[in-house]
């Protein structure tokens, strides 16, 4: 059974699992419009496919393309471009957006207006605070030699990154890491230690009692 809101637009061939929630004036499947000058494959898309168990909140959209697995949360006004993976019982929070073609493994939380930039990878247990920024292009969309350059960053499994940081282009954030609330990161943070500051440095290792294993 699948439980629907008011005004939900749901585009032709989306695949819903059962026990979901589908808040008010929420778009599930629709297929992207892209600028000119978007780094974006241009491919047929398959269907969104939203496993069972989800919460879509209120406002959410969805692109043709992705797939999430079963009992992920996605909030308000949150965005979800195409070709986006997400395992399953991650929270994607409140006016997240994921852009194109990134993977987000299981059991991660993405809270209020946090910015997934393309191409990024999160692995399993990745926690994004508040209003985190991810980059891409250190071009900044000029020349066309940015094209072949575009790099999202890679978070490793039970990484966590605190409220206003931003991660530049192609940055690896080790498994466990932890990266301090407004940090500016220029360089690969290693796993099991804590790097803050603008720019990121080392502080010390993360205690053995705050890592998953």
């Amino acid at each position: 059974m699948v439980e629907r809101g008011a005004n939900v637009v749901i585009y032709k061939g989306t695949v819903i699992g059962d026990d979901v929630r589908i808040g008010d004036n929420v778009v599930l499947g629709r297929p992207p419009a892209l600028g000119r000058s978007s780094t974006a494959s241009r491919q047929p898309l398959a269907p969104l496919v939203i496993g069972a168990g989800c919460t879509i909140s209120t406002g959410a959209v969805i692109s043709a393309g992705s797939e999430l697995g079963d009992g992920c949360m996605v909030g308000d006004l949150a965005s979800i471009r195409e070709r986006v993976r997400i395992g399953a019982g991650t929270v994607v929070g409140r006016g997240v957006c994921v852009e194109n073609d990134t993977v987000i493994g299981a059991r991660c939380r993405l809270q209020t207006n946090a910015y997934v930039t393309a191409y990024c990878v999160l692995e399993d247990d990745v926690f994004l605070a508040p209003c985190v920024v991810t980059t891409n292009d250190n071009f900044m969309g000029r020349t066309e030699a940015r094209h072949a350059l575009v790099r999202g960053c890679v978070i490793r499994r039970g990484a966590r990154v605190g409220g206003g940081a931003t991660l530049l282009p192609g940055i690896e954030i080790g498994s466990e890491a932890f990266v301090g609330a407004g940090a500016v990161v220029l360089r690969d943070v290693p796993a099991r230690q804590v790097w803050v500051g603008n720019p990121a440095r080392y502080l010390r290792e993360v205690p053995p009692a705050e890592l998953l294993s």
